[in-house]
């Protein structure tokens, strides 16, 4: 009987002590203007410039969120710049239509002329609805 004998690749451990890439702030803001160009592609912005475009594309969300204010151990109310409120006079909700429907209905010699308030315009359709059954 023969034996396979099996060879193990050997498997390459990272380099001790190797650290994420670390880059400057002006580095980070150069990059994201390059990046929001029209026309240029975020992936060839970062490759060339050596970044993963996943990590650019992370850069560009974080710069466009907003940044939280720092607490100041005073309690101190900032006012915030929104425009003054304005109160609207609203006048009352006009639901109905003004008018009438008028329905002209035939059967047998016989000619009938409805007038209906537009305002009772779904109870007219039922009617109608019982009447043509």
């Amino acid at each position: 009987m023969h034996t396979k004998q099996i060879q193990t690749a050997q498997i390459q451990t990272p380099i001790a002590g190797r650290r994420r890439g670390r880059y400057s702030e002006a580095f980070k803001a150069q990059v994201i203007t390059a990046a929001r160009q029209p026309g240029v592609s975020t992936a060839a912005v970062a490759l060339a410039n050596g970044l993963n475009a996943n990590l650019l594309r992370r850069w560009i969300s974080e710069s466009d969120a907003p940044r939280p204010v720092p607490r100041s151990n005073t309690a101190a109310v900032t006012a915030t710049a929104q425009p003054p409120f304005v109160a609207l006079q609203v006048g009352p909700r006009k639901d109905s239509f003004e008018g009438l429907i008028h329905i002209e209905l035939q059967r047998a010699g016989t000619t009938v002329r409805i007038q209906w308030p537009v305002s009772a315009a779904r109870e007219c359709a039922g009617w109608v609805r019982e009447v043509l059954a």
